[in-house]
């Protein structure tokens, strides 16, 4: 919930938003959680379970690939029963105004561009793609699931998602370092700015800086505004006054 106190700040956000030439957001966790997707860094989320530091990495993909196949199985199968909220659909509708030219996310759902958003940057790839992990040959969900291998060279097949150790795709991230670089307004959503290098984002503008989390202690002194709370009814607050 987003509570009352907000609601200056909200409205803060709003004017700003209004304001702004060129609109940047940031997404993680925190804009999916919201869906129903499990946070891994939160008390409940999968991450106290199964850590992913042990699961998510390319030591496991290629030493483990029996634990690693039925972690990213049961992340495939959990997504298939969650689709995009109302603010993912509230990003999309800024952006068609002409309020919002462009998204980074931490996520791998997809969401935003299934909600309609364009110009979407996902720094640490898609769940929804797969590959070969030796020769990057393309794969189905399918034959990822069945646990196939891949015809060129054996290799075993892989959601096209960044594991921990790995490089960012290198597209995405000059697209999101070039834009927010010239940001008037950068709005990060739901993340807790723990990964490296997409917790550096932020420190790269010089254009006025909007943290929304659900706990913004840890990062509030670095932002020109914070608001506590929901990125769901924040984004939707701030809609009805733009």
């Amino acid at each position: 919930m987003t509570k009352p106190s907000e609601s200056g700040k909200i409205k803060e956000l709003s004017q700003l938003l209004k304001e702004s030439k060129n609109t940047f957001v940031l997404t993680g966790a925190g804009m999916s959680t919201e869906s129903g997707i499990p946070d891994f860094r939160s008390p409940s989320g999968w991450w106290k379970n199964i850590d992913p530091l042990t699961v998510a990495t390319v030591e496991a993909l290629e030493n483990q690939y029996e634990l690693f196949h039925e972690f990213y199985c049961c992340r495939v199968k959990a997504l298939a029963s969650c689709k995009p909220h109302e603010g993912h659909f509230v990003l999309a509708h800024w952006q068609e105004k002409g309020l919002l030219q462009r998204v980074a996310t931490q996520n791998v759902d997809g969401f935003h561009a299934e909600a309609g958003n364009m110009n979407v940057d996902e720094l640490h790839g898609s769940i929804r793609t797969y590959r070969c992990h030796s020769c990057a040959t393309e794969a189905t969900k399918d034959q990822f699931f069945a646990k196939e291998s891949c015809e060129f060279c054996g290799g075993n097949f892989r959601p096209n998602v960044v594991l921990f150790g790995e490089m960012l795709p290198e597209s995405a991230w000059n697209h999101a370092l070039s834009n927010i670089k010239r940001a008037d307004l950068v709005i990060v959503i739901g993340t807790s700015l723990q990964v490296y290098p997409v917790s550096q984002l932020p420190t790269m503008t010089h254009g006025k800086t909007v943290y929304i989390n659900q706990d913004v202690s840890e990062h509030q002194l670095f932002f020109d505004l914070s608001i506590e709370g929901s990125a769901k009814e924040t984004l939707v607050g701030v809609n009805k006054l733009v």
